[in-house]
């Protein structure tokens, strides 16, 4: 058997290449919509991939099942449990629903469908046996079982305004754990997400573990109440991104193809071209480092670095109606663009080298301030300023500067209009990653005198300087 870990660390989102060598037939498990990795690596390998497995509909990534089905002509693995009719999209393509219980092969390679509901009503588990073995040696778990955590159930609550279902979801997901509980402890465990996912609180980092271990040290399968269960299991769980319900829709009515998107255009660099784009809705996202932005700036785009926080923060904020240009490294567009589309950011339609900023004007640029905490301190002190938190929730609740409006990053452009232009706004975060973003929002929906807090929260409390 072959088996191959593909890990995205912009989405935590890991994926899997199973293969038979004997038959030369392999599947991929939770693909993610670049497919070319693992067709890459099957071809590699002598392997042709003849299948897609899914656990569930996803909320974080867009699937890649379609386009493997579309590239590659694979059958599709879909759940068939839950309530309602997922994947309409499937009905084009060669394709299965499973229940509790159905099993495939892939060459001498047997996988057996286990439904786990609780992180979604329609989740599947795939067993894998390898060859004539008795015993599974692995389960693929999906969203339901992670290093140390398990998945959330209250983003079709939270996410989609479902009444209740989050409750249902922690009820479930308890009595998914107690039939998971009477697995084999020898078995691996290979979820879909890692450490940085929002589809749990406190998912671990390491690659692999098994139901043995997981039984002994994750918190959620050593808990024997149920009602405690679902009051730690709903407890603090991290607020979800905005575009968590457009990947939901988009996963379940199937993903355009890859092939039948525009690839982005080179723009004239010139301000009067962003200006053009701007006028007509679009979003621009200048992609520098939040130094070389802060210093000067085409007024009206935002700054979201193109760090592996850029995917998050994009879907977070981009308005998935509205045509998107960057100003970028035209050598880095590519990579921008499939990172784009790994959220279902299909309008990208063009971009700006960064020659644009140096060919206009230094007057025409705008710019904001970063200020240490000793030199804001008298100044919020005496309301000289209106401060702005953007950190999450458990973040504010663990301690915030005194006077401070909370307002998380992911919601400021929604809540805008609760943020005064009477005063500066000095605006933070934990270390001053988030707050950068801020500031470039707050400027451009027109708050334009702003001021970043260098270190943000963590430098103030390291000052000893009044919080609450």
């Amino acid at each position: 058997m072959i088996l191959r870990y593909f890990y995205n660390d912009k989405l935590a989102h890991a994926s899997y290449l199973v293969g038979c060598p004997a038959t030369g037939e392999a599947i991929v498990i939770d693909p993610g919509r670049d497919v070319e990795p693992y067709l890459k690596a099957a071809r590699k390998e002598g392997l042709k991939v003849v299948a897609a497995a899914e656990t569930h509909i996803h909320a974080d990534y867009v699937s890649g099942a379609r386009e493997l089905a579309d590239r590659g002509e694979a059958k599709l693995y879909l759940s068939g449990e839950g309530e309602g009719k997922s994947f309409p999209y499937a009905k084009e393509l060669h394709h299965e629903f499973l229940q509790d219980g159905d099993r495939f092969s892939i060459g001498n390679l047997t996988l057996e469908a286990m439904h786990t509901p609780g992180h979604t009503p329609e989740h599947l588990s795939y067993l894998l046996t390898d060859g004539g073995a008795e015993d599974p040696m692995g389960i693929f778990t999906g969203d339901f079982v992670f290093f140390g955590d398990v998945g959330r159930p209250d983003l079709l609550e939270k996410s989609l305004g479902v009444s209740g279902s989050a409750d249902a979801g922690a009820e479930a997901m308890f009595r998914s754990l107690q039939r998971f509980k009477e697995l084999p402890d020898f078995l691996q465990i290979w979820p879909a997400h890692g450490a940085g996912s929002a589809c749990g609180k406190s998912l671990g980092a390491v690659p692999s573990s098994t139901v043995g271990y997981e039984k002994r040290y994750n918190w959620a399968l050593k808990e024997e109440d149920p009602e405690s269960f679902k009051k730690e299991l709903l407890n603090e769980q991290p607020e979800p991104p905005h575009y968590f319900a457009v990947m939901k829709r988009v996963n379940n009515e199937g993903p355009e193809l890859i092939s039948r998107l525009s690839a982005p255009g080179k723009m004239k660099p010139s301000k009067k071209a962003v200006d053009e784009q701007l006028e007509r809705g679009a979003t621009v996202i200048d992609t520098r480092a939040p130094g070389d932005f802060a210093s000067g700036h085409l007024p009206g785009t935002i700054n979201i670095p193109y760090t592996r926080f850029f995917t998050n923060w994009a879907g977070w904020l981009i308005d998935y109606d509205r045509p998107v240009y960057l100003i970028a490294d035209p050598d880095r567009v590519n990579e921008m663009k499939k990172d784009l589309y790994s959220i279902g950011i299909d309008h990208l339609e063009g971009y700006f080298d960064l020659s644009v900023i140096e060919k206009t004007d230094e007057k025409d640029l705008e710019q904001y301030r970063t200020v240490s905490p000793d030199e804001a301190a008298e100044k919020v002190k005496n309301g000289d300023w209106e401060v702005v938190d953007v950190r999450m929730k458990n973040e504010w609740d663990q301690g915030h500067i005194s006077g401070a409006r909370h307002i998380i990053l992911g919601d400021l452009k929604e809540k805008i209009k609760g943020v005064p232009k009477d005063k500066p706004i000095l605006v933070h975060c934990k270390s001053g990653g988030r707050s950068a973003i801020a500031a470039s929002l707050l400027q451009a929906e027109g708050i334009k005198n702003v001021i970043n807090l260098r270190g943000g929260f963590d430098a103030w409390k390291e000052r000893g300087l009044p919080k609450v």
